[in-house]
């Protein structure tokens, strides 16, 4: 059942309240994550073409951004903020919010790889979608429920993950070193359904305005064939 609007209102203001303060006294960048502010370089290694669908989990800080971008991609076909690397028992967001779930905040993004390649949603996220050097947090928020990780679905993935992270990290296009996880999916959990479509429907929200909206507009600038202008949104 969808939550009443307060409970999105304590969302925006208590666990996202120092997105609206922590600019104004450091001055950061409106590009939130874009750490390159350059499109990535494609992988040397990538899965087969294939026709038949595939399911990726990213987790890379609060899923409404994350899930934003996605949307927007040519190729994938559903884009669904939710939980993972926790119990089922504990994917509630006022759990996951504790930090202690072992969830992450993460998005299932199913995708059509004759249309995008694995890899090429790899390059999106490690440029657009978050920033992978943050540990435990990303932005404004902080938590072990903000950690950067792909859950891979099949051993290609594992591989081209792990082979991706490795030819970026020797190509020093990061200042810092990439903290992502490469993990197993075990497990995921849609969240809430006033999570879903948050970036879409809430656009004048100081968060979402501030933090995520330079994302979509990164994928737009950096990865303009990738680009859709109408996002696929998740059906409630």
């Amino acid at each position: 059942m969808k939550k009443p609007y307060p409970q999105h209102l304590i969302h925006t203001l208590i666990h996202h309240s120092r997105s609206f303060l922590v600019p104004i006294m450091i001055g950061l960048s409106a590009s939130a994550c874009a750490e390159t502010n350059t499109a990535l370089p494609f992988p040397n290694l990538n899965e087969p073409v294939s026709t038949s669908p595939e399911v990726v989990v990213f987790s890379g800080g609060c899923f409404w951004g994350v899930q934003g971008v996605f949307q927007h991609v040519q190729g994938v076909i559903k884009a669904t903020s939710g939980y993972a690397g926790g119990s089922r028992s504990t994917a509630h967001y006022d759990m996951v919010s504790e930090g202690n779930t072992g969830h992450a905040e993460s998005v299932k993004v199913e995708f059509d790889p004759s249309k995008v390649s694995f890899g090429e949603l790899l390059r999106i996220y490690f440029s657009v979608a978050h920033d992978p050097t943050q540990l435990n947090h990303q932005g404004p928020d902080t938590g072990t429920q903000y950690r950067s990780a792909i859950w891979y679905s099949s051993d290609s993935q594992q591989k081209v993950a792990h082979a991706y992270v490795a030819q970026l990290s020797k190509a020093h296009l990061f200042h810092d070193p990439i903290v992502t996880q490469i993990n197993p999916l075990k497990g995921f959990y849609a969240a809430e359904d006033y999570h879903q479509n948050y970036l879409t429907l809430h656009p004048d929200n100081p968060y979402i305005a501030f933090n995520d909206l330079p994302k979509v507009e990164n994928l737009k600038r950096l990865y303009p064939t990738d680009y859709r202008v109408t996002p696929v949104l998740v059906e409630k």
